[in-house]
């Protein structure tokens, strides 16, 4: 917690960047999760590096609120590293960054509590969820997968489990043996910040799952010691780009021609469970998030299937005018 409102010692003559490094290990602290802080991290050196080369400001009584609003009005004019320009909701990571910081100084007295409020959030368009499969191709991309060897058997594991869960792929990597329930049918995930929570596990995915523990993982384990539920040829836990290596081979394999990725698997799930009328609270801890705010744009996009199915099937939209 942020306590104090007065300047510890020699925190005013400190640099920004010394000042950043002192706000990340605070973050760590919190347990932060490690993707967040290097995100935030990125964003937050930009800035610096910015204002640094526009202003030569490099220490925290330097800054003024004019400063940030030529910051803002310069975020939009970046380009991403494919030469586009930054998304709005890129442009909101950024302010989220600086803000996180400032918001540090400000409560610890180095700066005046008002320079935070110089920065304010852009209004992002409202889209639907992109790369999402329906059921009949996801079943189609999961049959595809040869599981009469090793690998495939593995594969067409991990697969079932992101589709039946919905969990992140960092989630369903960092799966351990100790973390799957046979009994109830259930798994214990750890997600973004550290947090963890239950997920039940469908019966096909289930299936598959105690096959592969008993036939298919003793045959890639080289370490007794390894924890790791699902390991590479050389029994290591598999790494995130092997991971999408197998999903895009996949979904190759199965002659779907959309980009897919592992998120793919958590969106059609999340897309399925709100189409078939599952409780949105329960679909909210499924999926580990914090508010029903992030699932609206699956419910928009059902309202959208019950208008084409309105559209087809209702006898008055075939009457002529």
């Amino acid at each position: 917690m942020m306590e104090s409102n007065q300047p510890q010692q020699g925190q005013e003559t400190k640099t920004l960047k010394e000042l950043s490094t002192e706000y990340r290990e605070w973050r760590w602290s919190l347990n932060t999760s490690a993707a967040t802080l290097r995100s935030q991290g990125r964003n937050l050196a930009s800035f610096l590096q910015w204002i640094q080369g526009e202003y030569r400001v490099s220490r925290a009584r330097e800054l003024q609120g004019e400063h940030l609003h030529e910051w803002q009005k310069y975020i939009p004019s970046r380009l991403t590293r494919y030469g586009r320009p930054l998304k709005a909701r890129s442009v909101n990571n950024c302010i989220v960054a600086v803000t996180g910081f400032l918001n540090y100084l400000a409560s610890r007295g180095v700066i005046p509590k008002n320079i935070p409020e110089s920065l304010c959030y852009i209004k992002e368009p409202r889209s639907l969820p992109g790369s999402i499969l329906p059921h009949s191709r996801m079943r189609r991309l999961l049959m595809s997968i040869p599981d009469n060897r090793p690998r495939g058997y593995r594969n067409r594991t991990m697969l079932e489990l992101l589709y039946t869960t919905g969990v992140r792929a960092s989630e369903l990597l960092g799966l351990n043996l100790e973390n799957v329930d046979f009994l109830n049918a259930t798994m214990l995930v750890t997600g973004k910040g550290n947090k963890q929570r239950v997920v039940p596990i469908g019966s096909t995915a289930l299936l598959y799952l105690e096959n592969y523990i008993r036939d298919i993982r003793p045959l890639l384990l080289k370490d007794p010691e390894e924890k790791a539920m699902f390991l590479t040829f050389k029994g290591k836990r598999i790494p995130y780009r092997s991971f999408l290596g197998t999903v895009q081979s996949a979904a190759k394999r199965a002659g779907i021609t959309t980009q897919v990725s592992p998120h793919t698997f958590r969106r059609s799930c999340t897309t399925e469970l709100i189409r078939r009328g599952a409780n949105m609270y329960h679909v909210k801890d499924m999926l580990g998030h914090e508010s029903l705010d992030t699932l609206e744009p699956y419910v928009r996009l059902t309202i959208m299937d019950l208008k084409k199915t309105h559209r087809k099937f209702h006898p008055r939209e075939h009457d002529p005018i």
